[in-house]
């Protein structure tokens, strides 16, 4: 019986910490890090991830959801907790019952808010979203903007606190769209910053606080970067990020396979030659996607092997050679992570995949357990 889960994800926990200190070292002293953990941290845990990004320097939390802000505030009872997404009436209720600031971009939102606020005896603190060329939540005008800023500032129900954006191509070197998303936004800010004096004004994320000081302002909000995942969709080493996630399974059986034998479903493999192979107790019900079969490799005993044949949703297979000397029954296999001198990257998948890194880390499905451990 093999000593390892069908399928883990183990979190370096002290990879996060270093990841934001590694941060912090960009930022002036007056600058603050927020770190984004929505989407369960981007798939390495919500409050494990906070409590390491907290050891690391980070000084906000920031999440999409009212219930993700509930469940953080049950853990950190007087940290500030941003919730940006879009709220329905319930959920506005939700993130006050966790004393969450909100993310504010219309009038009658901002209204709403603070009705909802008066009627549980709380201020809800606000911040004011523009929309600089996301094109999501957020006014495109900077008047428009302005009004709310003032409306929010003179409703003795809320209290005003920050304006931000978001930027569509920072991790896109040269962007002219980022530079002309910044350049509006440093306009509007510099005029609200005179206008409401102490306002947060917050728009970097990972690739805009790495590659962009002008951006930093009084805070910044950074997700992919704490997890050790490059904003640069590159290697994280060259932005000096340590990646935090593996993702690993096990050798369950070893099948001879004899010249013309066939893995999995539709026969898309065929041996083509006498070989060994490995089957894992992993697949796309655990995130291991489908676009990647015969597309990539798995370590097992530090060596990389290719995964062959269509990923099931619970298996895969590797193929080891006819002679794979030393590889046994019950031992490791890494799909994501590091063995002596080799390692597969979230962004080796994503490349792979036509996608992002953080969208492998959040695919990693909720059957797959995380445990959590803290390297030196």
């Amino acid at each position: 019986m093999s000593a390892f889960q069908r399928a883990t994800a183990t979190v370096d926990l002290g990879a996060v910490e270093r990841n934001c200190r590694r941060l912090r070292r960009e930022l002036q002293p007056q600058t603050e890090l927020c770190a984004v953990v929505k989407a369960n941290g981007y798939g390495h845990g919500i409050a494990e991830s906070a409590a390491a990004a907290i050891e690391g320097g980070a000084a906000w939390l920031a999440v999409a959801a009212a219930t993700e802000a509930f469940e953080l505030r049950r853990r950190f009872a007087d940290l500030p907790i941003l919730t940006m997404g879009a709220l329905t009436d319930a959920e506005i209720d939700v993130a006050l019952a966790a004393r969450s600031d909100i993310g504010a971009w219309a009038p009658e939102f901002i209204e709403t808010v603070a009705a909802r606020g008066q009627e549980v005896g709380f201020h809800p603190r606000v911040h004011v979203k523009y929309d600089t060329g996301m094109g999501r939540l957020g006014e495109r005008d900077p008047a428009a903007v302005r009004r709310l800023l003032d409306q929010a500032a003179a409703d003795g129900r809320v209290e005003l606190i920050g304006l931000w954006t978001h930027f569509a191509t920072a991790d896109e070197p040269g962007s002219e769209h980022f530079k002309a998303q910044l350049e509006r936004f440093l306009e509007l800010a510099e005029a609200a910053e005179g206008d409401h004096p102490g306002l947060i004004r917050h728009c970097a994320n990972s690739a805009a606080t790495l590659s962009s000081p002008e951006s930093h302002l009084e805070m910044v909000r950074c997700g992919v970067a704490v997890y050790g995942l490059d904003p640069f969709a590159d290697d994280p080493a060259e932005q000096d990020l340590e990646p935090a996630l593996e993702l690993c399974s096990y050798v369950a059986t070893i099948k001879r396979f004899e010249e013309g034998a066939s893995a999995g479903y539709g026969r898309r493999w065929i041996a083509p030659r006498e070989t060994m192979v490995a089957i894992l107790p992993i697949g796309y019900g655990d995130g291991v996607r489908r676009g990647l079969s015969g597309r990539c490799e798995v370590l097992i005993d530090a060596h990389r092997f290719p995964l062959v044949g269509t990923i099931s949703m619970d298996n895969v297979a590797v193929d080891l050679g006819p002679d794979p000397v030393g590889i046994e029954v019950g031992m490791e296999a890494v799909l994501i992570g590091a063995r002596g001198e080799n390692r597969i990257l979230a962004e080796d998948w994503a490349r792979t995949l036509e996608t992002i890194n953080y969208e492998v880390t959040c695919g990693i499905a909720a059957r797959v357990p995380r445990s959590y451990q803290r390297q030196p």
